[in-house]
């Protein structure tokens, strides 16, 4: 698994609701465009779980056929259960997928020995590596880092997105893994600065939808020892990666996106849009940093 910055790509839809496949093909350039290191279509930013499986199989087909093997492509099961993981893993990887990501189980609150054997069996049966994803915010539980560790032994388990904000628990994972073959990304745009200067891989980035160079930039400058550049670029959007989160993911970013002309900011119930006040503190920060 490759150092770099991964973009949660989200998923835009037509006004009568339907997928916006033109819409994404160009969002999908864009991405190509930038230099970003590789896309994360179909997470939670992508409103996965809103998505039907013929969707499912639309959007990622017009990614991979858009990125042609140009960057790793990496979609998220979001699956509460192992025999949907692993149905999702085949399914993603005979469609063109180079990793499959995959949440803790969510909902059941796993135990951490449950989450190890979920993990296990996952790996065993996917034809792709896997990416393990730790966001206790929508799952209810914490991956600790020990189980982290255990994991990342596995061959076919390269690395996690990790969406938790204390730096103490990233830095731990770094410490536990530093002898495998396991890279530790951070799930959340505030902290890839930090991560990285602790020896940590990137990021799967919110961001990365409207600030992809930027994203992309920070992780390439700390990879060749220009530190100071990329803490003026966190500095710089650090109020920006806090926006595109606003209220929940991913009403900021598709709201920012819409702000720019490059989307309608349209989503699925019963995600509705960005309060007027949220709004209109996003709109100031993208004038702040000159995007619109």
């Amino acid at each position: 698994m490759k150092k770099g910055a991964y973009t949660l790509l989200i998923t835009p839809f037509k006004d009568n609701g339907t997928l916006d496949e033109e819409g994404l093909r160009k969002l999908v350039r864009r991405q190509i465009d930038s230099g970003i290191h590789g896309l994360a279509p179909l997470g939670v930013t992508g409103e996965n779980t809103l998505l039907n499986r013929e969707e499912l199989k639309k959007v990622l087909t017009v990614v991979v056929e858009e990125v042609n093997e140009r960057m790793p492509v990496i979609p998220d099961t979001c699956a509460m259960g192992l025999r949907e993981a692993i149905d999702k893993s085949k399914f993603f990887s005979d469609l063109g997928a180079t990793h499959v990501a995959a949440y803790v189980p969510f909902f059941v609150r796993p135990k951490q020995d449950g989450i190890i054997k979920f993990y296990e069996e996952l790996a065993n049966k996917s034809d792709v590596p896997i990416i393990m994803h730790n966001a206790e915010g929508r799952t209810c539980v914490n991956m600790v880092p020990e189980t982290t560790a255990h994991l990342a032994k596995h061959p076919n388990i390269v690395g996690i997105k990790d969406g938790n904000k204390l730096l103490d628990h990233l830095a731990k994972i770094i410490h536990l893994t530093g002898n495998e073959d396991f890279e530790v990304f951070t799930g959340k745009d505030t902290t890839l600065y930090p991560l990285m200067c602790a020896g940590g891989a990137g990021s799967f980035t919110v961001a990365g939808n409207v600030v992809p160079e930027v994203m992309k930039n920070i992780v390439d400058f700390i990879l060749n020892n220009k530190k100071d550049e990329a803490e003026k670029l966190h500095d710089e959007y650090f109020s920006l990666f806090e926006a595109v989160r606003f209220e929940i993911n991913p009403l900021g970013t598709k709201a920012a996106l819409e702000l720019m002309g490059l989307i309608r900011g349209n989503l699925r119930l019963p995600l509705t849009p960005l309060s007027e006040k949220k709004r209109g503190e996003l709109k100031s920060i993208m004038k702040e940093r000159g995007l619109l």
